[in-house]
């Protein structure tokens, strides 16, 4: 029995960044008496992989005439050999070959991790290599430029906009970028982004604008230039019919933001589908200060809501104590004043003789 030829290189296969396949097509067979493919002369194969010392290290023993191995870091280079053995010899190793990774594949992740890192450059290259597109979301639904709009990552939001991302994305609650800044106060950004052609009147699934986030958010430049740029005032949402004044009586109560709504037209005496008006809802939150600015413009302090309440007696019911007194004492005011006119009424009637 002869020892097998050595065989030529192993030809390469498909490579991926984790994996190389390697293929043989000089499967030997040496017979002793017959034996064919199946006797004591048959050839397996042996083939070694370079490690790290420059030595070699046997990574697969077979019959087989492929192998593709696993597990391998990307862009590098890896050097592989094979010799042929039968049952009581070996041949000499063929040449080394040498083989590289490929780069591994950009995803979404990659794309938001680096516009989370504000990193320009980082966001060009992953979308001029073409593996992601510009308005893939993350793992909550937001897009690049939602992201970017959020963080307030102006150079970011130029990049995406060159690469063709869409300012009409909205994630699962409805929100597009443009109300994501607005919530956020980055003024520059809502500036921004309106150049790039998004518009006041978009809603999200709930029916509330960009207008009801910003006043959401509580940020009064924001506010006051979205006036300035014809931004509604008095747009109702869908679900509760109120405009971003009521926005403003139910949370932060912001007196700055909400004198801009009323001189720009937003009605103090709005009725909600349950027949509430801003002051009410000031009333029960225990805005004080903003339940004063409704009144004295003009919000009317006696009117009831289809349930036959008043602003007081909400507010008495949350035990709003301040609103209580303020509202209390505008009754009894009210009152004296309509007694007084009474009064005067019956003096200036003529008498009969």
């Amino acid at each position: 029995m002869s020892a097998p030829e050595r065989p030529d290189p192993p030809i390469v296969g498909k490579v991926t960044h984790h994996s190389i396949e390697l293929y043989w097509d000089h499967a030997q067979t040496w017979t002793d008496g017959g034996g064919g493919d199946t006797g004591p002369g048959r050839v397996h194969f042996c083939l070694q992989e370079e490690d790290k010392n420059r030595g070699f290290a046997t990574i697969y023993v077979g019959y087989a005439k492929t192998y593709t191995i696993e597990g391998l870091d990307p862009l590098t280079q890896y050097r592989y050999r094979l010799r042929a053995v039968n049952d009581e010899e070996a041949s000499g190793f063929s040449p080394a070959i040498t083989v590289s990774t490929t780069r591994e594949p950009l995803t979404s992740e990659h794309l938001h991790k680096a516009v989370n890192n504000n990193d320009v450059q980082a966001v060009i290259q992953i979308l001029e290599a073409g593996d992601v597109g510009v308005d893939v979301p993350d793992k909550y639904g937001l897009t690049a430029l939602m992201s970017a709009s959020q963080r307030g990552f102006s150079g970011i939001i130029d990049v995406l906009m060159k690469c063709g991302a869409s300012v009409h994305e909205k994630n699962s609650s409805g929100k597009n970028c443009l109300m994501l800044a607005c919530f956020a106060g980055h003024l520059d950004i809502v500036k921004q982004l309106r150049g790039y052609g998004c518009d006041w009147e978009t809603r999200d699934l709930g029916g509330c604008t960009a207008m009801h986030w910003a006043c959401d958010g509580g940020h009064a430049q924001v506010v006051e230039w979205m006036i300035q740029d014809g931004a509604e005032v008095d747009v109702k949402d869908y679900k509760s019919s109120w405009t971003p004044l009521f926005r403003v009586a139910a949370l932060n109560g912001d007196q700055q933001i909400a004198q801009l709504l009323i001189k720009a037209g937003a009605d103090v005496n709005k009725r909600d589908k349950d027949g509430k008006t801003p002051l009410m809802i000031a009333a029960l939150n225990g805005h004080k200060k903003l339940v004063q600015l409704l009144v004295e413009s003009g919000a009317d302090f006696k009117v009831k809501n289809e349930f036959g309440s008043r602003a007081v007696e909400m507010a008495h019911t949350f035990d709003r104590r301040p609103v209580v007194k303020y509202l209390e004492e505008l009754q009894e005011t009210d009152q004296e004043k309509r007694k007084h006119q009474r009064v005067q009424q019956v003096k200036l009637r003529p008498t009969s003789h």
